[in-house]
Protein backbone atom coordinates (compact mmCIF):
# COMPACT_ATOMS: atom_id res chain seq x y z
CA UNK A 1 0.00 0.00 0.00
CA UNK A 2 1.46 3.35 -1.05
CA UNK A 3 1.73 6.26 1.37
CA UNK A 4 -0.75 9.09 0.87
CA UNK A 5 0.38 12.45 -0.52
CA UNK A 6 -0.29 14.04 2.88
CA UNK A 7 1.92 11.45 4.61
CA UNK A 8 4.72 12.13 2.15
CA UNK A 9 4.35 15.91 2.61
CA UNK A 10 4.40 15.48 6.39
CA UNK A 11 7.54 13.33 6.20
CA UNK A 12 9.31 15.85 3.97
CA UNK A 13 8.40 18.67 6.39
CA UNK A 14 9.57 16.69 9.43
CA UNK A 15 12.85 15.76 7.72
CA UNK A 16 13.47 19.38 6.71
CA UNK A 17 12.55 20.73 10.16
CA UNK A 18 14.80 18.21 11.91
CA UNK A 19 12.11 16.10 13.62
CA UNK A 20 12.93 12.46 14.40
CA UNK A 21 11.07 9.65 16.10
CA UNK A 22 12.73 7.83 19.00
CA UNK A 23 11.62 4.72 20.81
CA UNK A 24 12.54 3.85 24.39
CA UNK A 25 11.52 0.96 26.60
CA UNK A 26 10.45 2.16 30.03
CA UNK A 27 8.50 0.66 32.91
CA UNK A 28 4.75 0.98 32.45
CA UNK A 29 4.30 2.73 35.83
CA UNK A 30 6.76 5.47 34.84
CA UNK A 31 5.15 6.04 31.44
CA UNK A 32 1.60 6.05 32.78
CA UNK A 33 2.53 8.35 35.67
CA UNK A 34 4.23 10.73 33.26
CA UNK A 35 1.20 10.75 30.94
CA UNK A 36 -1.13 11.52 33.86
CA UNK A 37 1.13 14.31 35.13
CA UNK A 38 1.31 15.88 31.67
CA UNK A 39 -2.46 15.72 31.34
CA UNK A 40 -2.94 17.36 34.77
CA UNK A 41 -0.46 20.09 33.83
CA UNK A 42 -2.07 20.58 30.41
CA UNK A 43 1.17 20.01 28.50
CA UNK A 44 2.05 17.59 25.73
CA UNK A 45 4.25 14.66 26.59
CA UNK A 46 6.56 15.36 23.66
CA UNK A 47 6.90 19.02 24.63
CA UNK A 48 7.68 18.16 28.25
CA UNK A 49 10.19 15.48 27.28
CA UNK A 50 11.88 17.98 24.97
CA UNK A 51 12.12 20.59 27.76
CA UNK A 52 13.52 18.06 30.24
CA UNK A 53 16.05 16.74 27.72
CA UNK A 54 17.19 20.27 26.83
CA UNK A 55 17.52 21.26 30.53
CA UNK A 56 19.44 18.08 31.35
CA UNK A 57 21.77 18.57 28.38
CA UNK A 58 22.47 22.17 29.41
CA UNK A 59 23.09 21.14 33.03
CA UNK A 60 25.54 18.38 32.09
CA UNK A 61 27.34 20.66 29.64
CA UNK A 62 27.71 23.36 32.35
CA UNK A 63 28.99 20.83 34.90
CA UNK A 64 31.51 19.34 32.49
CA UNK A 65 32.78 22.58 30.95
CA UNK A 66 34.71 23.57 34.06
Amino acid sequence: MAASKQTLRSKRYQDKAGWISKSYKLKREIVEGFAEACEKAGVSQAGQLGRMMREYTEQVNREHSE
